[in-house]
């Protein structure tokens, strides 16, 4: 498994894992701190397959090239 995105916090993880697997790309989380009920306080690391690390990259970089360009508007 391998990093392919560092969350602010469980929300945010949970975004990035609805891209990643409507996309067909499983995913899991390793915490720097434990979830709770509310969002988790620290960084939650999104963990990938070595093997779809580089598609998963693509998406979340076009994910937030697309985001910047609606900000911009």
């Amino acid at each position: 498994m391998i990093e392919v995105y560092r969350a602010a916090g469980e929300t945010e993880a949970h975004i990035i894992k609805g891209l990643l697997e409507s996309s067909g790309i499983p995913c899991v989380f390793r915490y720097n701190t434990l979830p709770s009920i509310f969002d988790s306080i620290g960084e939650v690391r999104v963990m990938v397959n070595d093997t779809e690390a580089e598609e998963a990259k693509r998406l979340i970089t076009r994910k937030d090239d697309v985001q910047m360009a609606g900000e911009s508007d």
